[in-house]
């Protein structure tokens, strides 16, 4: 089992837990109330920064019910916290745009996180022609 020490930002907030067997993703939570207009964009708090175990990044992405509560769309689709954002005043970040008038309450779950192993270095090798199935370019039917 890792160990990821974390630093609360604010004590608004519900401390982060894993609940086992449901899923292997960690909630977040709004660290401060936000209004937003349609069309306005905004950083919304999460509250905690993080030192990730070495060798190791966070993907953030919003709960499946992140746009249907809120109205909300994370910018960047999905976040990616590298093990370099680990400082006192690092303090993670959900970018978001509203498409409608919203309220986001202090401490509303508002996006979810996990950590993955990173990528092994890679070479590329370039070639003429790939051995592979040829399955036509575009999507999984080759149709456009």
């Amino acid at each position: 089992m890792e160990t990821i020490k974390i630093k609360y930002f604010t004590d608004k907030i519900e401390k982060l837990t894993y609940i086992d067997g449901k899923s292997d993703w960690i909630d977040l939570r709004a660290a401060k109330d936000v209004d937003l207009k349609q069309g306005e964009y905004t950083l919304i708090p999460l509250g905690v920064a993080m030192e990730l175990p070495k060798g190791y990044e966070a993907h953030i992405v919003p709960r499946s019910s992140t746009f249907k509560n809120f109205g909300v769309i994370q910018t960047n689709h999905q976040g990616v916290v590298d093990g370099s954002y680990c400082g006192d005043n690092d303090q993670w970040h959900m970018p978001v745009y509203a498409v409608r008038d919203t309220h986001i309450s202090c401490n509303d779950r508002i996006c979810q996180f996990r950590i993955v192993e990173n990528q092994p270095k890679i070479n590329f090798e370039e070639v003429n022609s790939l051995e592979g199935t040829d399955r036509g370019g575009f999507g999984s039917t080759g149709k456009q």
